[in-house]
């Protein structure tokens, strides 16, 4: 993969990335941040945005790409806001994704935060690799799951390709990135090309997509420059052409704030190349629109919600406190009378932790009965006690040497 590192906004490599992006008709998206362990009031913080850029016509392999990675935490964040929105808004630039709204809300949180500008709320066209792949299963007549896969089983799946995700959560705040950092970024992006070139070609080979596209976009040409600019979409390439064409005428008659309003409009479209007309018909039928709603600015709470817990279960969560309290040499010490070997009584539920405990040599037992009542455990463990000529209590008191480890199970066993 040609990939390339965009650090500085003055560098050779940022001069590439724009001379590329007004190039490229296909981009594949992604980003990278540092994870966050704790339950925080913020979204974490974008460190590398990756652009996978397909460049040429309908006829150029997906591998005829160039993958830049923009370096967020030292580019000026201010000064590229433009060139990215621009990107996620232009018509003449399908975007693919994998799952990509996390990673705008994360990214639009970086640049409101430090760049003082409003981030990102859209991304369109868009084509999200979670349909393309539903798309392929159904027309090689699978059964489609309602369980999304991830992107590595779908590029192993797709283009036979072992996407390693062990450096997902690594530290990307961290520079300089790692070789093998690097090598993941990119191809986390390209290869949202690689599935997308598959899909493309499956879509061409079933014959024509709309009959009624020429027709519309016929009808558009015979509209004014400024009626042109206002309809909701404009990714013609003919209309393009015209847009071009009359670029000239507005700038040298600009003579009112609305002409300048048009101008600005026109030279933005020019800025990239038009989609050829295969391409154009994927997106007319298969695009979709990314939307960030208001909602989506601030983290969201936690929706797990506390259970409520009874008297009762208070109760026993005071006795189990005060248990815990122990004072003095543990109750199997050998001047308590004990062999200073501990012993556990482990009910039905933790039967498990039973098995661990003897795995590391501790002698634990599980009860005879798989489903015995908590005085029968109690009455094993005074019994297993005086077996072994432990210390007793009165009957069905606390055992110092051999403990009874039980789930609750009933209301009955607040006063075992």
């Amino acid at each position: 993969m040609d990939t390339h590192i965009v650090s500085s906004f003055d560098s050779s490599e940022f001069t590439h990335l724009t001379r590329t992006l007004s190039k490229s008709t296909v981009i594949g998206l992604d980003a990278e941040w540092k994870p966050v362990r704790s339950q925080r009031s913020t979204f974490p913080t974008v460190t590398l945005l990756q652009l996978a850029c397909q460049i040429g016509d309908d006829s150029a392999g997906w591998d005829e790409s160039v993958v830049f990675l923009l370096d967020l935490s030292s580019l000026p964040l201010p000064s590229i806001w433009g060139l990215i929105k621009d990107v996620l808004v232009s018509p003449d630039i399908l975007k693919l994704g994998f799952k990509f709204k996390q990673d705008l809300i994360y990214l639009s949180s970086t640049f409101r935060a430090q760049g003082g500008n409003p981030g990102f709320d859209q991304v369109e066209p868009y084509m999200d690799i979670t349909n393309i792949y539903k798309f392929l299963q159904h027309k090689q007549g699978k059964k489609i799951s309602k369980d999304t896969k991830s992107l590595s089983a779908i590029c192993e799946e797709i283009l036979g390709l072992h996407l390693s995700k062990e450096l997902q959560c690594s530290d990307w705040s961290h520079r300089p990135l790692t070789e093998e950092q690097i090598r993941y970024a990119a191809k986390d992006a390209h290869c949202l090309l690689g599935i997308f070139k598959i899909f493309q070609a499956k879509v061409i080979k079933e014959g024509p997509l709309c009959n009624h596209v020429n027709e519309q976009h016929q009808s558009n040409v015979s509209l004014g420059l400024k009626g042109i600019l206002e309809m909701p979409d404009c990714e013609n390439k003919l209309v393009g052409r015209k847009f071009c064409n009359a670029l000239d005428i507005v700038q040298a008659t600009a003579s009112s704030e609305e002409c300048e309003r048009i101008a600005r409009g026109v030279e933005v479209i020019r800025k990239t190349k038009p989609m050829d007309e295969s391409l154009w018909k994927i997106v007319r039928k298969y695009g979709e629109k990314l939307f960030l709603r208001v909602s989506d600015r601030n983290p969201k709470a936690s929706r797990r919600k506390g259970k409520r817990r009874s008297s009762v279960a208070v109760c026993e969560e005071k006795q189990l406190e005060n248990y815990g309290d122990w004072q003095g040499p543990p109750p199997w010490d050998i001047s308590l009378g004990g062999d200073g070997c501990p012993k556990f009584l482990c009910d039905v539920m933790v039967e498990g932790l039973a098995k661990h405990l003897r795995c590391v040599g501790v002698d634990a037992a599980v009860p005879h009965s798989r489903k015995p009542e908590p005085r029968l455990s109690s009455h094993q463990s005074l019994e297993d006690g005086a077996n072994r000529s432990s210390i007793q209590g009165e009957e069905g008191a606390f055992n110092p040497r051999c403990q009874a480890i039980e789930t609750p199970v009933s209301d009955k066993e607040s006063n075992i």
